[in-house]
Parts: C-alpha cells; sequence; structure tokens
C-alpha cells in the first residue's frame, strides 16, 4: 500500500473508449483513485452508484473520481452505460498498477482508495472501504483536508 504523505505514483492505463490516462494528467485537482474487483458485482456497484449521486459535491470540491479494475474497457464500457457512471474507469489487465498501489490480493483486487491532493501526494489512505459509505467519507475528508 501506498503510504500519506507520499508521491502518488504515476502510471499509463486504456479507459473504457481505449483512450490512456495518467495519474499526473489530473494535478491540479484532487483525485479520488478507487480500486475495485469487478464490474457489475454487488459491492462494486454500490460502491460506484454513491459515487455517481455524489458527483456534483466532489466537481464542487474539485474532486475528479477515477475506478481502477482489472476489467476489460469493453466491461467497463457496459458498467458505465448501465448505471450512468460520470467518471473514468481504467482497465489495469496485467494488474501492474494494481499491485504498484497494493490493491493486489490473492482474491482478486481489494477495495482501496487514496485520496489524492493537487501536488499529487496522498492525502489519505481507505484499505478497507465499505462501499456504501466510502463515497460520503471521501466527501467529508476532502472538506476538511482543504
Amino acid at each position: 500500500m501506498i503510504e500519506t504523505n507520499t508521491l502518488a505514483p504515476d502510471f499509463s492505463l486504456p479507459d473504457e473508449n481505449g483512450e490512456f490516462h495518467s495519474l499526473e494528467e489530473y494535478r491540479g485537482s484532487w483525485v479520488l483513485l478507487y480500486f475495485y474487483p469487478k464490474d457489475d458485482t454487488p459491492g462494486c456497484t454500490k460502491e460506484a452508484c454513491s459515487l455517481r449521486d455524489h458527483a456534483l459535491d466532489y466537481e464542487q470540491n474539485d474532486l475528479i473520481v477515477v475506478g481502477i479494475s482489472n476489467d476489460s474497457g469493453e466491461n467497463h464500457q457496459k458498467f458505465i452505460s448501465k448505471y450512468k457512471l460520470p467518471f473514468t474507469l481504467l482497465s489495469d489487465e496485467k494488474e501492474k498498477v494494481i499491485n504498484m498501489y497494493g490493491a493486489g490480493g490473492a482474491l482478486g483486487t481489494k477495495r482501496i482508495s487514496y485520496l489524492i491532493d493537487p501536488e499529487g501526494m496522498v492525502e489519505k489512505v481507505y484499505p478497507k472501504v465499505d462501499p456504501e459509505n466510502h463515497a460520503g467519507e471521501v466527501l467529508k475528508d476532502l472538506e476538511s483536508l482543504r
């Protein structure tokens, strides 16, 4: 796991449309980098929809949400379309970034999130995410850190 008060490692991964994104491109904004096990499963759907429901609050606080799993871009497209998710989902099919951020596990990707400040520093680590309450917890932490 990446520790707080350290520079978040950069990476480049494809989104649901095959376009590559790097963490560096989000500098200047707060970023919630969230790792999750699988598209369209009960816990992951609860978490994604809760983050979706807080999208306006996040936008007002200059927070960009980026999800990462080992699902394909095609699966991400279906997940985004089905639940009208307003944020980017990145595919890490080889689990390189998942492992770099300590989200890899014997049973698949762990549900871990990182709140990263505009300079790219990890401000908060969420090692055990509660899918239903995570979105509100992030908003509360963001407001206290700003």
